[in-house]
């Protein structure tokens, strides 16, 4: 059984492409806390029994009955596995078919799901693709130098850094003239040399542990901070830092800091991209027409989507990317923006799931075309 938390776009694509008349989607509401475990493996225990019930009613060939009946057995193997509950988040999604059972542990919230088919249901994993809720903080000060990971669903977390012996003494100056004292640059230039070196010492042992995708934010003595930020590789360093002193934060007051900056960040980015949006559409290169998106995403005109998140809409979309809206859901139909999705990931665009709010207009989607339709 393989454990992971949001999938790549990789990952994605290999989910939503895979086909097998014995498919089970199990989604269902989960826990970071241990004590709240026997309620989530009951939660668990229940929707591989539905999945059951589900599977008894599907069409199969002997072979496929007896693949359906492992892959059930395999699902209630996850009830006694204490490796597979050592650690949960807010949500749970298990995906299994013969040969094969997967978990994803995601951070969002998700409605409770059991779909038994010949392909994997991925809208809650499709949904859990937004914008990062995960950051690295740097703590420095001339007494010490931490870094602390703030995820979307664990209290902070410090990453080790293996600092020289020497570290503390960079901003230490000579008090004598003594012969065997080292002379240290002194003056406003000499301070930031000294300073910048001070930093760099910590950059080059922070930049390994960051992915480059996830934001970094700076809580520095105030001296230290244009310093660390003339040493800084990381593309994601962020504007916004924190203004208080690194060793007066502990760690509700630091991951409270830190929502707020990635919550501003977030809202920036958003305003940021509906501009960019508005002047796309005026060059017929951008839409927030759903039936206009569904067609650009099936002629891989897409090049990046923000769609409705708790939009669940279900129909069908033909291979010329024409709608037909379906007033129920059933066996043939699946959620519009989750297909749409789908189809912009496979043509290597990008797709981010984001709060109705935060699009343009009242639409479900809003996309930025790679070329006008029809060209």
């Amino acid at each position: 059984m393989l454990t992971a938390d949001i999938p790549t776009p990789a990952d994605l694509l290999e989910l939503i492409d895979h086909r097998h008349p014995v498919s089970v989607t199990l989604t269902i509401a989960s826990s970071p806390l241990p004590s709240d475990h026997e309620r989530v493996a009951l939660g668990l225990r229940n929707a591989i029994d539905e999945a059951e019930r589900q599977i008894a009613t599907l069409e199969l060939s002997r072979s496929e009955t007896i693949e359906a009946a492992r892959v059930v057995e395999e699902l209630r193997g996850l009830l006694d596995d204490p490796e597979f509950w050592e650690q949960q988040s807010r949500s749970l999604v298990v995906l299994a078919a013969p040969g094969r059972v997967q978990a994803h542990r995601l951070a969002n919230t998700v409605t409770d799901h059991v779909a038994v088919g010949d392909r994997f249901d991925t809208g809650a994993l499709l949904r859990s693709v937004a914008f990062p809720n995960r950051a690295f903080v740097v703590l420095l000060s001339q007494g010490s130098a931490r870094l602390v990971e703030i995820g979307p669903d664990h209290r902070p977390r410090e990453h080790a850094l293996d600092l020289p012996d020497d570290h503390a003494m960079m901003l230490e100056k000579t008090a004598t003239d003594g012969q065997a004292d080292i002379p240290r640059a002194d003056g406003a230039t000499g301070d930031r040399i000294e300073r910048e070196r001070y930093a760099r010492a910590v950059e080059v042992l922070v930049r390994p542990i960051v992915p480059d995708d996830v934001p970094v934010i700076l809580a520095a003595a105030t001296d230290l901070v244009p310093a660390y930020r003339a040493v800084n590789t990381h593309p994601l360093l962020l504007e916004d830092g924190i203004s208080a002193h690194p060793e007066s934060l502990d760690d509700e007051t630091l991951s409270a800091a830190v929502r707020e900056i990635l919550d501003a960040q977030h809202a920036q980015e958003l305003a940021e991209w509906r501009e960019h949006l508005g002047t796309q559409q005026a060059e017929g290169l951008g839409s927030s027409d759903l039936a206009e998106v569904a067609r650009a995403a099936t002629a891989a005109a897409v090049a990046e989507l923000l769609f409705d998140m708790d939009d669940t809409a279900e129909g069908h979309i033909d291979e010329f990317g024409t709608i037909t809206p379906a007033p129920d859901a059933g066996a043939a139909t699946y959620a519009l923006v989750d297909e749409i999705a789908a189809r912009v990931l496979r043509t290597g665009g990008r797709v981010r799931a984001v709060r109705r709010e935060d699009l343009a207009g009242d639409s479900p989607v809003a996309a930025t075309f790679r070329f006008p339709l029809g060209t």
